[in-house]
Order: structure tokens, then sequence, then C-alpha cells
């Protein structure tokens, strides 16, 4: 059983931050104000959360968790849309399709065949596995839309050239692809690597913190790390397909109509 940090302790976490505050003052970052607020606002939000995943974890109904779900999915398609270069109106359905797709075919093969839960509907690990996937989805089409876009505009003379000497569209654009995909999974293939010598993540901790042996809890980051590279992978690849599909005029020239 994990051992309970007391509000007295949780206090004491303002040592963590003087560092900042001293050198805020001192270099004048401007960002005290900022940073206590953004702690405000986490613990304000994790305190909520906590109150609601209690219910849902006791509850624990199928129905109730997969509309928590799909849920966490709308607010992490708003998040892409919001941090990218493409209107939100415009291209939303697509990066909904993509994160939905690779999320629910990423959960099930870990929940059904990995963990070989009897209820792959379980609570616990539809939402605290999904939000992990979900966390990382985010980043990786956030990265692949906004590296693939400014890449095609970076080198569109080049693009243009490689059309009118008879290349299609996807060869053209095969750099571009190339640079966006190892942009989007490149830093949790390095974050592997590193895993275990040089950190022990959240996954594993959480797991020994909770009470598992460590050999249980290093299965369990291992098979977290490639569900997350998968998820970003799948997701990557299908915003892909979708920008050049939708992206593009009938002329294969970038339509401005999709981004801001």
């Amino acid at each position: 059983m994990t051992k309970d940090i007391s509000i007295y302790s949780l206090g004491l976490l303002i040592l963590f931050i003087i560092p900042l505050i001293i050198t805020s003052i001192f270099l004048k970052l401007d960002i005290i104000k900022k940073t206590f607020f953004s702690i405000f606002k986490m613990c304000i939000q994790l305190f909520l959360v906590s109150l609601y995943l209690n219910y849902i974890f006791t509850l624990n109904n199928r129905f109730i968790n997969l509309l928590y779900l799909l849920i966490m999915i709308i607010i992490a398609t708003l998040n892409v849309a919001n941090n990218s270069n493409l209107k939100l109106k415009k291209f939303i359905f697509y990066i909904f399709i993509s994160i939905a797709f690779s999320q629910v075919l990423t959960l099930f093969i870990f929940n059904k065949f990995i963990i070989n839960l009897s209820n792959i509907f379980d609570a616990k690990y539809i939402i605290a596995v999904g939000g992990m996937l979900l966390g990382n989805e985010i980043s990786g089409t956030i990265i692949t839309l906004n590296s693939l876009y400014n890449e095609v505009s970076k080198k569109e003379e080049k693009y243009l050239f490689l059309l009118t000497i008879g290349a299609n569209k996807l060869e053209a654009l095969q750099e571009s692809i190339k640079i966006s995909i190892l942009s989007s999974i490149t830093p949790t293939i390095a974050s592997m690597s590193a895993i275990g010598i040089v950190s022990l993540p959240g996954m594993m901790t959480g797991q020994i913190l909770a009470g598992s042996i460590p050999t249980t809890a290093i299965k369990y980051q291992i098979a977290i790390m490639l569900a997350i590279l998968n998820a970003k992978f799948i997701s990557s690849i299908l915003i892909i397909i979708f920008f050049n599909k939708k992206c593009f005029t009938p002329y294969s020239l970038l339509d401005k109509e999709y981004f801001k």
C-alpha cells in the first residue's frame, strides 16, 4: 500500500520552487505569478479529478467508462487542433479519427492480449492507461502536423519542381513525411533507450509505490512504452494520410483554406 502524503507535507512542496522564485527575482524573469497560478490550477483540477475518479472506479460501468474515454479523446482532439497550424472547423474531424482509432486499437490490444483482462472496459485500465496514451498522442500529433506543414511550406519550390518532372504527390512529399514521422516518434524511442539506467519512468514508479515487485513493474513499463510508441505512430500515419488527402487542391498545391 502506498504511503499517504499529509496536507502539511504537501505544503512543504514550496521548497521545490524556492530556487525558481529566487532566480526569478534576481533575473527578473517575471514568472512567479504565472507559476503559482499554474500550481493552484493544477491542484484544483487534480483534486476534482480524484473525486469523480473514485466514483467512476467504484461504479466501474463499461458505458460510463467508454463515455469518459470519449470525452478524453474529444479534449485531446481540441488540444491538438488549437496547437496546430490548421483551422479548427476544417480539420477537427480528421484529427479526432486519427487519435480515436489509434487510442481504441492500442487500448484493445493492451487490455485484451497484453494484460489479459476479463473485462477490457475496466475503469482503471481504460482511464489510466488511456490517459497516458492520449498525453503522448497529443504531443506526437501536434509535432507531426506542424512539422509536415513547415517542411512542405519551407520546401514548396522543391516540391513543385518534383511535381513538374513527373513525381506524384506522395513521391514529392516523401522527404517531408519522413521528417514529420521522425520528429514525432524519435523522442519516445530516445526515452526508451534511457529507461532503467538514466530514469525510472512513471508507470514503473507507480507500480513500485503501489506495492508491486520490481519485476512486475518492469513488465508493465515495457508494455506501456511499446503501447505509447504504437499509438503515436498510428496517429501520426493517419494524420499524414488525412493531411495529404484534404490539405491540397486538385492541382496538388497547399489549400490555404485549411491553414490559419
